[in-house]
């Protein structure tokens, strides 16, 4: 594949064919008319071309508010290509160009960008994941099976001392992974300076009498400058990971920490619903996680089955394949799926048998803190659930020689069918 390929599913009142050739103008070399410069030679080597048309059905009334009004608003599915060289491998400027006006043109009532094919060139040209899987289990010292990851809760409100005396309690019960809160930043109430000081300490502490150290990603999502110091403070500190907001920082924001840092990328999704939650207009996760890994996210969040949230167990499980699927075969740039949001015992083995793999970070937070006899329990119950599955036996059956993971199953039995 040399050219770049979006695929969207579309409705319009001037029927699909028409609006896709106006996407294609309107995202390349065209206007609302052909001006004397936009030669034949000029649109040979630059235009975006329709490589695909699929018509899918009618609508009698638009998906979305339209100016431009109808009898039938058609809906089909289309892909357009790019020349490399009207971008090259720039990321914001791809984004604005598979993802910019066109979701504001009249001719359109439903828009969603739905698949993005990445030519060579693209993937050898950006970065990718520093670490990605290997390089987290690596850092961790968790060669098989599921990392397991929780969250700082409250998830502010807590000083700097009180969260290391949590990040303590967690370290001495066998964590593998801890994470900021999205919304624990750099506020006076705890400072991230502090934070990341008297939390390094505790673990730098604990990785002496255990041979191996947690990995704890800190929010460093702020100012670029700000972000920048930030990774260096960890750094010296002997950290292991920093975590950014994607859609608070940008494309530009996250290739920036990803050129500066030393330390795996945690790339948390927080605001992903404004993008997706419509199936009118949006863009599908399966997109946005190939530009979030060629920018350099070693961690991606994908939800987790049976969530709090509005995604289903089919969203969830596509997300995560998503993120460990090759993005082309010169540079694979596979990344860490990161399942989180209400997950408990009962989601680990569903989420290794979706996967078919155990290569992925199960972040529980109630799971392991609400467990009744305390987190140490609570984290040995998802490594006993990891367990059962992996021994091809029912998890209950397992659990009536596992107490932790009995006493698990019992109290978060509520989780086992949101959908």
């Amino acid at each position: 594949m040399t050219r770049l390929k979006a695929t969207y599913e579309i409705e319009s009142p001037v029927g699909v064919q028409r609006a896709a050739e106006v996407m294609a103008g309107e995202q390349s070399t065209g206007t609302f008319m052909r001006l004397a410069s936009e030669t034949d030679a000029l649109r040979g080597r630059s235009a975006a071309r329709l490589d695909h048309i699929e018509i899918t059905g009618t609508s009698s009334h638009p998906a979305l508010p339209c100016r431009l009004s109808a009898e039938n608003y058609e809906q089909g599915r289309v892909t357009i290509s790019w020349p490399m060289e009207n971008f090259g491998p720039s990321l914001p400027n791809i984004l604005a160009t598979v993802a910019g006006n066109l979701f504001e043109l009249a001719e359109l009532s439903a828009i969603r960008l739905v698949d993005l094919g990445i030519p060579n060139a693209l993937a050898t040209g950006c970065p990718g994941p520093q670490f990605g899987i290997a390089g987290t289990r690596q850092l961790m010292g968790v060669p098989s099976g599921p990392m397991i990851g929780t969250i700082v809760k409250p998830s502010v409100g807590l000083s700097a001392k009180q969260t290391a005396e949590l990040v303590s309690d967690l370290a001495k019960a066998d964590i593998d992974f801890i994470k900021d809160d999205e919304l624990q930043g750099n506020g006076p109430a705890c400072p991230f300076a502090d934070r990341a000081k008297l939390v390094m300490q505790v673990l730098n502490s604990a990785a002496q009498k255990s041979g191996r150290k947690v990995m704890y990603a800190f929010n460093i999502t702020d100012e670029i400058d700000a972000m920048r110091r930030n990774i260096d403070l960890l750094e010296s500190l002997g950290a292991t990971c920093a975590m950014i907001s994607l859609n608070s920082i940008g494309m530009a924001g996250l290739r920036a920490m990803r050129d500066h840092s030393p330390l795996p990328i945690h790339a948390h999704r927080n605001g992903w619903g404004l993008m997706s939650r419509s199936p009118h207009i949006g863009v599908a996760y399966s997109v946005m996680q190939k530009l979030w890994r060629l920018a350099g996210s070693d961690h991606l969040h994908v939800n987790g089955l049976a969530n709090k949230f509005t995604e289903d167990d089919d969203v969830v499980t596509n997300s995560a394949r998503a993120v460990q699927a090759p993005l082309s075969e010169a540079r694979p740039h596979v990344a860490l799926p990161v399942f989180s949001s209400g997950q408990t015992a009962w989601q680990v083995g569903p989420s290794m048998e979706l996967l078919g793999n155990d290569d992925f970070l199960f972040c529980a937070g109630g799971g392991i803190m609400s467990h009744p006899d305390g987190p140490a329990a609570g984290i040995t119950s998802l490594r006993q659930a990891a367990a059962a599955q992996k021994a091809g036996e029912r998890v209950e059956d397992y659990a009536k020689d596992h107490p932790e993971l009995a006493a698990a199953l019992a109290t978060f039995k509520s989780t086992v069918n949101r959908n």
